[in-house]
């Protein structure tokens, strides 16, 4: 599995580049899996909206599609989509979705984030249109371990990485462009080690680099260990993931059998 933690710009071609070069870098290790943060088809740290849309069917989407039939890499990406305007009414906002992309090119399921970044000062729902808390989890089997996806602030909502480990994921994947300032690297880092050890799942989480956010870009053990940690800086690493060490925490940690409250969407 390939992170790339690139700096996105509001230059849509640069982006593009950026992400086929990534690309290119997991397909020379051999990676099974490539993944992106939010925004990583255009970004600007004063707030992404419609201006940033670009269909499903448009150029960033399309080369995620060419370049994983081309190379064999599957890839989890943040991108920003038109919104769905309501029956008889505009909506000039944009949905902050992930894509799921397999090995052959096929796209096989967009995530909308749910939670949208209304807190610390800024307004996200000024901009965007958030996806509903009741669709289906969106989860992709790469080389027989299943990824599930949330985006950036639905971390700091544990049900909804529990709803994905009900889907039966083994990693919870977190796209993000998280916001820099007082305390925020602290909590990205203990949000994430605490999403692992309660779910007994790989957390990995894909950070922006760049001007206004923090990168840091992480992946958890299931029994909370950080196994990899990045810095700041734009950089791509390559981790080898393996579910014999997830199924062994599992049996001696069975958190999850013992449970005894389930998550239900609030419409």
């Amino acid at each position: 599995m390939t992170i790339a933690q690139v700096a996105a710009s509001d230059d849509h071609g640069a982006n593009r580049t950026a992400v086929a070069d990534a690309f290119e870098a997991a397909h020379r290790v051999r990676a099974d899996l490539l993944v992106l943060p939010e925004y990583a088809s255009g970004f600007d740290p004063r707030g992404v909206g419609r201006e940033h849309a670009e269909p499903l069917g448009g150029p960033f989407v399309g080369l995620l599609r060419e370049r994983a039939a081309r190379t064999g890499v599957a890839v989890l990406a943040g991108t920003t989509i038109p919104a769905d305007a309501e029956p008889g009414a505009a909506d000039d906002r944009a949905v902050n979705a992930v894509v799921a992309v397999d090995g052959t090119g096929t796209l096989v399921g967009t995530y909308r984030k749910v939670h949208l970044y209304d807190a610390f000062g800024t307004r996200e729902s000024d901009r965007l249109q958030a996806g509903p808390p009741d669709a289906p989890p969106l989860v992709l089997t790469v080389a027989g371990v299943r990824f599930g996806v949330i985006t950036c602030y639905d971390l700091r909502f544990p049900e909804s990485a529990r709803r994905l480990v009900d889907a039966e994921a083994q990693v919870i994947v977190v796209p993000a462009a998280w916001a820099d300032g007082e305390l925020k690297a602290m909590h990205w880092r203990a949000l994430a080690v605490a999403r692992a050890i309660e779910n007994t799942a790989v957390v990995l989480g894909v950070g922006m680099a760049g001007k206004g956010v923090i990168g840091r870009s992480l992946v958890v053990g299931p029994d909370g260990v950080v196994g990899l940690e990045m810095d700041e800086r734009p950089a791509i690493r390559t981790v080898d993931l393996d579910p014999d060490d997830l199924d062994a925490v599992r049996a001696a940690n069975p958190s999850l059998v013992n449970r005894r409250y389930t998550v239900a969407p609030r419409s």
